[in-house]
Order: structure tokens, then sequence, then C-alpha cells
């Protein structure tokens, strides 16, 4: 589910980026309407990038590592409330 909404909503932005491209107005040197123009199509490829790093996974190995991390320290937490708890039983 999750890699079908980044397919849709990267088709939906490259829709808009093709649509949009000829109808701006750029090449008529350093107006407003060319640096808005410029703007919106560095933001429309900036979303179709994020999409596009979603669907290929490249973080995964780093989400893994902090999966592993994060159970690590759980468990080191569990181990130091546990030797507390017989620490306290013996006294």
């Amino acid at each position: 589910m999750k890699g079908l909404k980044n397919v849709i909503y990267m088709s939906l932005a490259l829709g808009m980026l093709l649509y949009s491209v000829p109808q701006l107005n750029i090449g008529e040197g350093f107006t407003l309407p060319t640096v808005a123009g410029v703007v919106w199509i560095c933001f429309a490829l900036l979303v179709i990038a994020a999409h596009l790093h979603e669907l290929l996974g490249v973080d995964e190995e780093t989400r893994q590592d902090l999966v592993r991390v994060k159970r690590m320290k759980r468990w080191q937490n569990e181990q130091k409330i546990q030797g507390k708890k017989q620490l306290g039983l013996r006294k």
C-alpha cells in the first residue's frame, strides 16, 4: 500500500510538471515570472525525487540498523532494571 501511494503521488507530480512546463514563461531574462517558474520546476522535481527515493528503498539498511540499535538499548535498559531489582532483593 505504501509503495502504491508513492507511485500515485509521483505520477501526479510528474503529470503536473509535464503539463505546466510548456506554459511557464521561462527564457525571458531574469524576471519575476521566470524566477517563479524555475522555483516551481525545482519544487516539482524535488517532490518526484523524494518519492523515487522512498520507492527505491535507499534508506532500508539504515532503518534496519536503527531498529537493531533500539532493540539493543531496550535490552540494556531491561538488564539494568533487572540488575537493580536483584540488588534490592539481596539487601
